[in-house]
C-alpha cells in the first residue's frame, strides 16, 4: 500500500508558534505512518529546529511578508504557490489556519482530502484550537507536550564544556517587542543573586536585533559568566539548551523551545497570553504582573514594569534548588 503524501500548512510566524504546533505535526505523521511535509514561513526557523526531526519530509518555505513583496504575495504569489504545490502531488492537506487563500490554493494544487479549521474565524487560542482540529481529524486524544529531536553525539559534545561545579541557565531576554521584555537591568541584578547563592553560568538566548541588550550584560560585572548566542545559528544554541538546569525569560520563541526540549521553564508574561503560550507545557511556570491573574494577563497587559522582582528571584532559586 503506497503511503499517502502528507502536507500540513502553518502560516504563523516565529519559532515559538513552530514549536507548539510541532506536536500536532508528530501526531498527524504517527497516524500517516510517514514523515509529512510542512508549509511554513522562513522565520518559524523550520529548517533549523526540525533537521534531526524523523516526522518531517520536506521543509517548504511560504514567501509572504508584511509589506505583500514576498513570491506568494498578491494573486501571482497565490497562483505561483499553487503550480509549485501541485508538482508535489500531495493526496492530503491540514490548514492550521481559517484563510479561504490556503483552501483555494490546495484545490489549485489538485490537493483532493482537505482538512481545514473553520472558515474565517477571527479568534482563537493557538493551542485548544490545534488540539481540537487535530483530534477531531484524526479521531484521538493528543497531548499538548512537544517534543524536539536532536542529535545526540551533539549534546554529549556539549556537555563536555559544562562545568558540573556551576548551575547553567538559559536567559531568554529578547522578545518579539518591548512591551512583552522585562527591563534588562532586572536580569543583571537577578543574575548577580543567583550567582551569590548558587554559582552560575548564563547563557544569553538572543540575536542580532538584540546586541544593546546583550552588551549591557557583557559590560555588567557577571561578564565572565556569561555566553551569548548572537552569533550561533539557532541549531547550534540546541545541544546547549539541552544541557542547562533553568530558563529564565520573556515569552519568546527561545522559551518553547527551551520547553521542548526538556528544561524547567520560568516563563514571565506581561503583554501575551498565558492561556495560549504558558500552559500547553508541564515545563513552563509562569510569573504574572502584580494585580493579574493568568487568566487577566494577555494582549495588551501592557504589565512589564508590575513583575515582582522578589517572586522572580525566589522562584528561580526554588528551580534551581
Amino acid at each position: 500500500k503506497l503511503k499517502m503524501k502528507v502536507l500540513v500548512i502553518q502560516p504563523k510566524i516565529g519559532m515559538g508558534d513552530m514549536v507548539i504546533y510541532l506536536l500536532y505535526i508528530h501526531a498527524i505523521s504517527k497516524k500517516f505512518q510517514a514523515p509529512v511535509s510542512i508549509l511554513v514561513k522562513e522565520n518559524s526557523r523550520a529548517n533549523q529546529l526540525l533537521a534531526k526531526d524523523r516526522h518531517i519530509e520536506e521543509v517548504l518555505i511560504l514567501d509572504r511578508k508584511k509589506n505583500n513583496s514576498g513570491t506568494h504575495d498578491g494573486i501571482s504569489g497565490f497562483l505561483k504557490l499553487g503550480k509549485e504545490l501541485k508538482l508535489k502531488k500531495f493526496d492530503k492537506v491540514f490548514i492550521f489556519n481559517s484563510s479561504l487563500r490556503y483552501l483555494l490554493i490546495s484545490k489549485i494544487a489538485g490537493i483532493k482530502n482537505i482538512s481545514q479549521y473553520p472558515l474565517f474565524r477571527k479568534k482563537d487560542n493557538i493551542v485548544t484550537s490545534a488540539k481540537i482540529f487535530t483530534e477531531n481529524e484524526l479521531g484521538e486524544i493528543v497531548s499538548t507536550q512537544p517534543e524536539l529531536f536532536i542529535n545526540q553525539n551533539k549534546v554529549n559534545e556539549a556537555k563536555i564544556k559544562f562545568s558540573k561545579e556551576l548551575k547553567h541557565i538559559c536567559l531568554g531576554i529578547s522578545a518579539s517587542g518591548p512591551t512583552k521584555r522585562w527591563d534588562i537591568k532586572n536580569f543583571i541584578k537577578l543574575c548577580i543573586n543567583i550567582n551569590a547563592k548558587t554559582p552560575s553560568k548564563f547563557y544569553l538566548a538572543a540575536g542580532d536585533n538584540d546586541k544593546d541588550l546583550i552588551d549591557q550584560f557583557l559590560s555588567s560585572e557577571l561578564s565572565n559568566n556569561c555566553i551569548s548566542f548572537k552569533d550561533l545559528k539557532i541549531r547550534e544554541t540546541l545541544p546547549i539548551i539541552k544541557n542547562c538546569n533553568l530558563y529564565i525569560g520573556n515569552d519568546t520563541g527561545w522559551l518553547h523551545i527551551s520547553s521542548a526540549l526538556g528544561l524547567k521553564c520560568l516563563a514571565l508574561f506581561m503583554d501575551s497570553p498565558v492561556q495560549a503560550y504558558g500552559k500547553y507545557s508541564k515545563n513552563i511556570n509562569v510569573i504574572v504582573p502584580e494585580g493579574q491573574t493568568e487568566e487577566s494577563t494577555t494582549h495588551d497587559t501592557l504589565g512589564a514594569n508590575k513583575i515582582s522582582y522578589e517572586k522572580v528571584l525566589n522562584k528561580s532559586l526554588e528551580l534551581l534548588s
